[in-house]
């Protein structure tokens, strides 16, 4: 198992996979991917039944999570609970946030 990661490797691996989300870590206890949305993109997600969190690496974007809507941009850090529903919008910038799932995403 890996245990260090670098995010320029993630992307290139993601970009060969044609995929907006790549899965780079999983754990009973919990998994990790990198999830990219392009500038004007529709983030189609479904509320998870894990916990989650975001980390924003770059881009622009709002996020509505339950009753909550904020801008988000490169720094933020994002609580999702269970079952929530949540989703990215008017993304104005390529946004690309690193994902955290505990228990692991089913």
């Amino acid at each position: 198992m890996k245990n260090f990661f670098q995010t320029s490797e993630l992307r290139h691996e993601r970009e060969a996979g044609g995929n907006r989300y790549l899965e780079f870590l999983r754990l009973p206890t919990m998994s990790a991917g990198l999830y990219v949305l392009p500038s004007g993109g529709q983030d189609r997600q479904r509320p998870h039944k894990q916990d989650e969190m975001y980390y924003v690496i770059k881009g622009r974007a709002r996020m509505k999570s339950g009753s909550e809507d904020q801008a988000v941009r490169a720094g933020t850090i994002i609580f999702v609970a269970a079952d929530v529903h949540h989703h990215f919008y008017d993304i104005t910038e390529e946004l690309e946030v690193l994902v955290f799932f505990a228990s692991a995403e089913s």
